[in-house]
């Protein structure tokens, strides 16, 4: 590996270990192995950094969101029942210490006090949306419509948000996947009554 990518491994564990706002540059180039010069060269400031590392770390869930990709085979794209495996993986991803999650709540917290951070993954929630469409509706990612990305997906993320809030807040209150699954069909039950 090179420096760029020392870094950003650095970066990610510096983030599931500190966070966001205990993370200093010498924290990185500790964990990292490399020097304080190396981050303006290949990112240009630490918070771009620790953007692209939080990204990383997100993007790296996305087999978890799937799970035994056999359990979603046995469902039909768009289904409730898909639904409900899905966002069951998806909160599993949740329970596990040390949660990649809660460095979400903590952008939203300190968001204004880190407007680059902030920024960088404003631009990464769009594409987010694009991605967890197909796991829930089937197909392929980039097939995905920008209209899809910003409607559909961004009820998915919105959703995902509301349930990073509620796990990170209290876990024994949060819901698990069957009640959303519950919520979900009483919202169809009286959209669709005539």
């Amino acid at each position: 590996m090179g420096h760029r990518e020392d870094l950003l491994e650095g970066a990610k564990r510096c983030l599931l270990q500190k966070g966001f706002a205990r993370t200093t540059a010498r924290d990185i180039v500790k964990e990292s192995g490399t020097n304080l010069a190396s981050i303006g060269y290949h990112y240009g400031s630490k918070d771009a950094l620790l953007a692209q590392a939080y990204v990383s770390l997100v993007e790296g869930l996305g087999d978890a969101f799937e799970g035994d990709r056999s359990v979603l085979d046995g469902t039909e794209p768009g289904s409730v029942e898909r639904f409900q495996r899905v966002w069951s993986n998806i909160i599993d991803t949740m329970r596990e210490p040390g949660s990649v999650w809660r460095l979400s709540m903590e952008i939203l917290a300190m968001g204004d006090r880190m407007p680059d951070v902030r920024d960088h993954l404003a631009r990464a929630q769009r594409e987010a949306g694009r991605g967890i469409v197909p796991l829930l509706m089937g197909g392929r990612e980039e097939d995905v419509s920008d209209e899809t990305t910003d409607t559909l997906g961004a009820f998915y993320l919105t959703l995902m948000t509301g349930l990073i809030a509620q796990w990170t807040f209290d876990p024994k209150t949060a819901p698990e996947a069957g009640q959303l699954t519950e919520g979900l069909r009483r919202v169809i039950e009286a959209a669709t009554r005539t």
